[in-house]
């Protein structure tokens, strides 16, 4: 005859199993595993927090160049002193910080992906193309706003003309302000709309991420401050999604969604 006041193994193995994955740490004390989604979010909040400090330094040193109502005298003055060694300081971190933007992007969609694993179709591949985008002309923009800088300091030739550096500038700009932020809106509403789906994003968080999303892809303001509110709202995004997955104890149920 069993006795019934023992625990059979099975149901010991059972409840380990529940408890999660455990492991020994240094003290010899046993430790739980963060789950997939704690430690995608960790990622992603790290990486988007460099991606901010890295982009926002960058954006600071390239926009030290005149701006384009400034006079020929004051853009020929600019392209002659030393302040240029700064612009193109702020070109070799650009690339930096898209690379680290799109390890935060990939972070992300494996942190959606661990609480929904079927997306909508629609937002998950605008997501998707939208970050790519962003990416793609903010390299585009910077390097055209910062070429006449990096001529000047990595080469002896003439400096071009007046009319030509600030033809630069307007291209960089244009390319900045109007097409790569829309990238960034339509990349911020997407993520959204894929987070808010995934039960992480707190509601709050979401409404003013929409409204931002909505100002970045129709707001006409051409000011350096306007390219800090992206990196502003991954880094707000990062910590509060971290802070929430931790608590996330059961993967939400993936729902089949049509496009």
């Amino acid at each position: 005859m069993t006795s019934s006041s023992t625990a059979p193994p099975a149901t010991q193995n059972e409840r380990a199993a529940a408890a999660g994955p455990r492991r020994r740490s240094r003290s010899g004390k046993s430790r739980r595993e963060l789950s997939d989604t704690a430690k995608c979010a960790r990622l992603s909040s790290i990486s988007g927090v460099l991606f901010a400090v890295l982009f926002v330094v960058a954006v600071v040193l390239v926009y030290t160049t005149p701006t384009l109502s400034a006079s020929d005298a004051a853009i020929t003055a600019f392209y002659n002193s030393s302040s240029t060694a700064l612009v193109t300081a702020g070109i070799y971190l650009i690339p930096l910080a898209g690379i680290a933007f799109l390890w935060h992007a990939h972070t992300t969609r494996l942190l959606i992906k661990s609480r929904t694993p079927s997306p909508s179709a629609i937002p998950d591949g605008l997501q998707l193309v939208s970050g790519i985008l962003f990416v793609v002309l903010l390299f585009a923009g910077m390097a055209s706003a910062g070429s006449v800088a990096l001529l000047k300091d990595l080469t002896t030739a003439p400096l071009p003309s007046a009319d030509f550096a600030r033809g630069m500038l307007a291209v960089g700009y244009g390319m900045v302000f109007i097409y790569a932020l829309r990238g960034a809106g339509m990349y911020l509403l997407t993520t959204t709309r894929l987070l808010r789906a995934a039960e992480i994003m707190p509601k709050w968080l979401g409404s003013a991420s929409y409204l931002l999303g909505a100002f970045l892809l129709l707001g006409t303001l051409m000011h350096p401050a306007v390219m800090l509110l992206f990196p502003t709202w991954v880094v707000i995004t990062g910590l509060v999604v971290f802070i929430r997955a931790g608590r996330v104890a059961v993967p939400a149920t993936p729902e089949r969604q049509s496009a």
